[in-house]
């Protein structure tokens, strides 16, 4: 038992050593042209993705399936992504490619691919495929690039609202269709909770992981919620229309691109710990920057000794 015990110390010695690691490679300044090319290179592919995702968005002959965890998966899924593989695998093949649909992403993954030192594209093809196959426009096409320990790309493209965001490290957040056509985004200047609007997802998966009477008292001292969920929280948050966002439970696909908006937004996204900065996390929460510590005493999730 005791061999057992310091094994887990060193595991959990070494996971924190690695995550400091990448906290202090994000923390590190960046030249605005250093990701650039791969903006262009992610923006355009957004530009085909949407002509997918948008011809079969309503269409009669839409085939839709449930996965393994009872999510739905469409025909528009797979044939998004499975372009997006094609592109990038010939555009940046020193590259790694992950996506949800054919393989999936896992933390354990990107942490590997970037201690390797290797850059890695993460893809979500449509995030909100409920709303997709139900006719409701709020869904988006994410693409992140992982790079140098930080959420370096993310193009976050809503072709059905006709929004889009994207941004790359040092370079800023942008609400437009392309470099030339866009507008500079900047999170808000709220400092008290009493003020704050809160956009949260699905109260259920709160309360599956027996974390919902937090999430109803940061409700009940916030100003405003809404449960707009999924990509459009982190968004509207990178817009300064929203403070505070969070989810219970996330993958890398749900978070690369969506961080690097909020980021370069000038906001914070971490786990609900605060703890783990960007994608690499198992859950997600954004703010402001201004309101985090306070948030997290409210949403951190708590262990089995507590």
């Amino acid at each position: 038992m005791a061999k057992d015990s310091g094994g887990g110390a060193k595991a959990s010695k070494k996971a924190t050593a690695r995550l400091e690691a990448i906290a202090a490679a994000q923390a590190r300044p960046v030249e605005p042209g250093t990701y650039l090319e791969d903006l262009r290179l992610a923006l355009s592919l957004a530009d085909q993705i949407d002509e997918i995702t948008l011809s079969r968005f309503g269409a009669p002959d839409l085939t839709v399936e449930a996965k393994e965890d009872s999510t739905p998966v469409s025909d528009a899924d797979r044939r998004a992504e499975a372009f997006a593989r094609e592109q990038l695998e010939r555009a940046r093949p020193a590259d790694k490619v992950l996506g949800e649909e054919f393989g999936g992403t896992k933390k354990s993954k990107l942490l590997a691919i970037q201690e390797a030192g290797t850059r890695a594209w993460v893809i979500d093809p449509i995030d909100g495929t409920a709303n997709y196959v139900r006719g409701l426009p709020v869904w988006a096409t994410l693409i992140g690039l992982v790079a140098d320990g930080r959420p370096a790309v993310g193009v976050v493209s809503a072709p059905a609202l006709g929004r889009r965001w994207f941004a790359a490290a040092g370079y800023g957040a942008w609400r437009g269709y392309g470099l030339d056509n866009a507008q500079r985004i900047k999170v808000s200047k709220v400092k008290k909770l009493g003020e704050a609007f809160l956009s949260y997802s699905s109260l259920a998966d709160w309360e599956d992981q027996g974390r919902l009477p937090g999430l109803l008292r940061l409700a009940g001292d916030v100003d405003r919620t809404r449960a707009f969920g999924d990509f459009w929280s982190y968004m509207l948050l990178a817009e300064g229309s929203v403070d505070i966002a969070a989810e219970p439970e996330l993958a890398p696909h749900d978070m690369v691109a969506v961080a690097a908006v909020v980021a370069e937004a000038g906001g914070l996204f971490t786990d609900t710990k605060g703890k783990v900065v960007g994608p690499f996390g198992d859950d997600g929460l954004a703010t402001n920057g201004r309101l985090h510590e306070r948030v997290v005493s409210y949403l951190r999730k708590k262990s089995a000794k507590d």
